[in-house]
């Protein structure tokens, strides 16, 4: 459990942004219940970005406020809520996760890695592991929020799981 910072305007975009307030600014309440409104869309939103990951999350329940996603539900591994954790702050918009998910079956925490402009998954291999060609451990450790090893981008935060020896 923690609170995960993430770069808020790196990500996909999922939120949009010519979303305004209809309201007038000369009613409060009208105003409240609009903002309201928006924070529910992005919630409902961001449960897409869980669900799509196709993981077994048990009683998950997202907030959102003040581009702080705070997570709630039990999942089965380590790697299960890492993966939930960076979908949800690889999303623009967010600046942090609040992670309050339980895991079944605890095992070692991967590191977390921000993406630098000129990376590659294999260069990144070749600091984490020595080894240019384990770009593929990280790549499957992404997955499915990487489709393609080649398509990574400055901000994006990765999972950088600990090698077996």
């Amino acid at each position: 459990m923690g609170l995960f910072s993430f770069l808020k305007n790196a990500g996909s975009k999922i939120f949009n942004p010519a979303t305004k307030s209809t309201a007038p600014s000369s009613d409060p309440d009208a105003m409240r219940r609009a903002e309201e409104v928006a924070r529910k869309q992005k919630i409902i939103l961001l449960n897409g970005v869980v669900n799509n990951l196709g993981l077994d999350v048990e009683d998950l329940e997202i907030s959102y406020a003040d581009e702080t996603v705070t997570v709630f539900g039990k999942v089965d591994s380590q790697a299960d809520k890492e993966k939930i954790i960076l979908a949800l702050g690889n999303v623009a918009g967010v600046a942090a996760v609040d992670d309050r998910m339980i895991v079944e079956n605890p095992e070692p925490e991967a590191v977390f890695y921000e993406v630098k402009k000129g990376d590659s998954l294999s260069k990144i291999a070749k600091v984490h592991y020595g080894n240019a060609m384990k770009y593929s451990v990280i790549f499957e450790a992404n997955r499915p929020m990487l489709k393609d090893p080649d398509k990574i981008y400055p901000g994006q935060v990765l999972r950088i799981p600990n090698l077996e020896s």
